[in-house]
């Protein structure tokens, strides 16, 4: 995302005038929320004074880590200082969705397992051709692959992550992979209304700028 984060961290970012914080935490606020921990590294003190100036009437408590501890050292911190439930939810800074929480919640405390993975259809980011034999037949652009489903940066984790969670290091590549192995991951798929933005690059950025208000609508 660079320039932008130059001087910013990427939850910071504006889509529609407003940083992405802003549209996470309303919608957290929207699905009854009344007490958020935000784990604060890179350019911490830019999320910090936001939030407090703009707390949306819930508690928001700031967990810091170091930047080099990566999300592992992030969600370990904020769960042992700040987090009391069995099972909670737990998301990215840069992920925009209308993803109905109380069905993910059901699901999560239904089958038990330490983590529930909020998963919807990878697009493309390439046009994906229609082949008949050696013949192009056709074109699909920033098609869904439906049979390629990716996490969507939101979940839902049972305290029992914590025995999974090293000092630092990244939750996605050092205990994801072991949960999977150990058949204590469930998935739950974005239903066709279920809408997911993420900002990654300059271009996500113009892509969500465009998709947002249909996002909002529903």
């Amino acid at each position: 995302m660079h320039p932008f984060t130059e001087d910013m961290p990427k939850c910071m970012i504006p889509v529609q005038g407003k940083p992405l914080i802003y549209w996470i935490v309303s919608w957290l606020k929207y699905n009854g929320f009344k007490h958020i921990v935000m784990g604060v590294a890179y350019h911490k003190e830019v999320i910090i004074k936001y939030l407090k100036e703009n707390p949306q009437g819930l508690k928001i408590d700031f967990s810091e880590h170091t930047v080099e501890g990566e999300t592992g050292e992030g969600f370990r911190l904020a769960i042992i200082r700040f987090v009391k439930d069995e099972d909670f939810l737990a998301m990215n800074g840069d992920e925009i969705t209308n993803l109905d929480l109380e069905r993910l919640e059901e699901m999560h405390l239904k089958s038990k397992p330490v983590v529930t993975i909020a998963v919807a259809p990878m697009r493309s980011p390439f046009g994906v051709l229609d082949l008949e034999g050696d013949d192009i037949v056709g074109f699909k652009e920033k098609t869904l692959l439906e049979n390629m489903p990716v996490s969507i940066g939101v979940y839902i984790f049972n305290r029992k992550i914590l025995s999974y969670i090293p000092d630092t290091g990244s939750i996605e590549r050092a205990v994801f992979p072991i949960l999977a192995q150990r058949r204590l991951l469930k998935a739950c798929r974005l239903k066709p209304d279920e809408l997911w933005l993420t900002i990654n690059s300059i271009k996500d950025l113009s892509v969500a700028e465009a998709e947002f208000a249909k996002l909002r609508s529903t």
